[in-house]
């Protein structure tokens, strides 16, 4: 989970790719990073840490040109050092820069490729880094000083031919236009749009079209699962579907916890889907226990919020805010190791007695992953003076890792993982719990206007849409996924940044 965009612009795009990625902060804490053209020369600033304190004044006075991208990170099982915060550059050919969200399942065929193939070297463990080098060698297949919009379509096309996996990517060509392309199955959203200016049409590629709205750019449309979009330095907008057997199957957990509410993705409204996620949840709580004693509704801020109002309003009973949120604590799904998440949720949140003291309340969160941090919530509210503490999850259990750009711990660490719900709701304290059925979270993300007959939805049963994840990957992504394993790659990363600094 990252977020990126690109900027054609007509004057610096320094300041509108700031306030793009600053409204895309949500996708990604770790790292942030901008790269603009100018006059065929690349201004690059990157480092770990939040979009405002990454760049500062002196750092946007040099981020100078008309044409830029830029990229915000989230810790993954790789290393979290500023080496490996985007966009990436290669100087062959052109000068390319690339920013991605997302995962390729391939990438240690992929980059024995690059090594004995295409003799390119790679400096991280990024797959970033490997795509772009995939992009770039197929580019230069071309083997055109000037490429043109055939030029890179045709290495998209190659990109998909031999890239497997999840991925959204914005890459710069320098001197020529940025090229904005999503895989052949859409699992990681991308969006278009433009603004029309005084001086002429400017165009922005990014993750959601909240980072659009803002910068008062207009929505075209999201990108078709393979397809790409070229805009050129000089404002010219070509685009091409460049898969072969295209499938749109966009990842469902977007909807329910990555994307903002006011987002929409693949024509499908974050927030109504949010709204039918509660309605949903409501008709199964009916179903189950209509003769529940809920009195009041309360959700886990923020992500959940929308859905537990439609289930209150739905049930008939009271909606309260009981829990005061800190705006400076990061996302704890986001946070790099189990200790920090587990330190900073009471940093986090903080209930209000008076919403707790002597009721039955229902907690309504987005979803359940490795249980820690609900369970210190649950506990938060019983000492509140709760009476009952019943918990809500938006979302079907998540018994399996993701594999296509969001970082869930391996399977052994998620809760759910081979228990069933009355095992989880003893682990986090609840007395009792309510999970979403998948079908209904399906249609509550499919059945608008939009009609979308399929998604990812690996993280609950299990089915990999690329084909190509088996017992062996999901092993060897175990053993890079696992807290103690974080731990020990975090403490080299740290000498290592000690020491280059």
């Amino acid at each position: 989970m990252c977020g990126i965009v690109g900027i054609v612009g007509k004057s610096n795009v320094n300041q509108a790719l700031y306030d793009a990625l600053t409204v895309l902060q949500h996708r990604g804490q770790d790292a942030a990073g901008i790269v603009t053209s100018h006059d065929g020369r690349l201004f690059l600033r990157k480092d770990n840490g939040l979009v405002r304190d990454v760049f500062q004044q002196r750092h946007m006075q040099r981020l100078v040109g008309h044409m830029g991208i830029g990229h915000v990170r989230y810790p993954t099982a790789g290393s979290s050092t500023s080496a490996e915060a985007q966009p990436f550059y290669v100087n062959s050919p052109y000068g390319i820069t690339l920013a991605h969200n997302g995962n390729l399942t391939n990438v240690e065929q992929l980059a024995k490729e690059i090594y004995e193939s295409d003799l390119r070297h790679v400096n991280t463990s990024s797959d970033s880094e490997v795509l772009l080098n995939v992009f770039a060698h197929e580019l230069a297949q071309r083997g055109k000083l000037q490429p043109t919009e055939e030029d890179v379509f045709a290495a998209v096309t190659d990109v998909h031919n031999r890239c497997v996996g999840g991925y959204a990517v914005v890459a710069m060509v320098t001197g020529y236009g940025i090229v904005g392309f999503r895989d052949p199955h859409g699992i990681r959203p991308i969006v278009f749009g433009q603004r029309h200016t005084d001086e002429g049409v400017e165009y922005m590629i990014a993750s959601e079209s909240v980072s659009l709205d803002v910068l008062g750019f207009t929505l075209i449309r999201d990108l078709a699962p393979g397809e790409a979009v070229y805009i050129t330095e000089d404002g010219k907008l070509h685009t091409r579907q460049c898969a072969t057997n295209p499938s749109l199957t966009p990842c469902i957990f977007e909807h329910v916890y990555l994307a903002r509410p006011d987002s929409i993705i693949d024509g499908v409204s974050v927030y109504k889907a949010r709204l039918r996620m509660g309605e949903k949840l409501a008709e199964k709580i009916q179903r189950e226990r209509p003769e529940h004693d809920i009195d009041v509704v309360i959700p886990i801020p923020d992500t959940s919020r929308t859905a537990a109002l439609e289930l209150a309003n739905h049930l008939g009973v009271k909606f309260r805010e009981g829990f005061v949120k800190n705006r400076y604590i990061g996302r704890t799904f986001i946070m790099p190791g189990q200790a920090a998440r587990k330190k900073s949720v009471r940093q986090k949140l903080n209930a209000i007695e008076l919403e707790f003291r002597g009721k039955n309340v229902m907690l309504v969160d987005d979803s359940i992953v490795r249980g820690t941090t609900c369970k210190q919530i649950i506990q938060m509210a019983r000492e509140a003076g709760a009476k009952n503490v019943y918990f809500c999850s938006a979302a079907p259990a998540v018994r399996f890792p993701n594999v296509y750009g969001i970082d869930m711990p391996s399977a052994h660490e998620l809760i759910a993982h081979n228990r069933s719900t009355q095992d989880v709701a003893d682990l986090i304290g609840a007395d009792w719990l309510i999970y979403q059925d998948l079908p209904d979270l399906i249609e509550a993300v499919g059945g608008g206007k939009i009609k979308i007959e399929q998604f990812d939805c690996a993280v609950f049963d299990g089915k990999y849409v690329t084909g190509d994840v088996d017992e062996a990957y999901l092993n060897k992504i175990e053993q890079a996924r696992n807290d103690a394993s974080k731990v020990k790659t975090q403490a080299v990363s740290a000498i290592i940044d000690l020491y280059n600094n």
